[in-house]
């Protein structure tokens, strides 16, 4: 009986994950963030990267602050980093998945770094998202991402045309 606990805390976690994420889409993005920092409280700074990659990740959609964002879009970069083992040791159980996530944690790290005009930073991130985008199959989510990817990668132009970029490839000459 001990084990089929077990098993179903970690997807009840998910689950209350799950219902605060819907309550954002649905537009009750303050009561959604008052539910994902409750969880967060429970799992704590130290809990299962997993689930703190996860609460981050969505926390950080619901700030209201770019600088608020940002800091919840580094917490969730770190616990996907600790669980694919790119720090602390060798990957736990999900690192492909927390790897699968590192596009989409770049991207919007880049999207924060843009609104906070540190151009640079941007840049850096977003070629970070290019290069780990690289490896997403060719499916519904790796062409949005891919996609996102590019569409952000104009606007930083626009905003800052820094000639060559890190994540360009470099131009052929005629």
């Amino acid at each position: 009986m001990a084990r089929g606990q077990e098993q179903s805390a970690p997807d009840a976690v998910l689950t209350r994950i799950g219902q605060g994420v819907m309550l954002h889409h649905a537009g009750d993005r303050e009561e959604a963030r008052d539910r994902l920092l409750g969880l967060w409280s429970e799992v704590g700074e130290h809990g299962d990267p997993l689930y703190r990659c996860t609460l981050a990740h969505y926390l950080a959609d619901t700030q209201d602050d770019p600088g608020d964002e940002l800091a919840w879009n580094l917490r969730a970069l770190a616990a996907a980093e600790e669980l694919a083992g790119d720090r602390c040791g060798g990957p736990r159980p999900g690192a492909s998945a927390a790897r699968a996530l590192y596009p989409s944690l770049h991207l919007d790290l880049a999207a924060d770094y843009l609104r906070l005009g540190r151009h640079g930073a941007a840049r850096g991130h977003l070629g970070q998202a290019r290069r780990t985008a690289a490896a997403l199959p060719d499916d519904r989510y790796g062409d949005r991402l891919r996609a996102a990817i590019g569409r952000l990668e104009a606007r930083l132009d626009d905003e800052d045309p820094t000639p060559d970029g890190p994540w360009r490839a470099p131009r052929q000459r005629p």
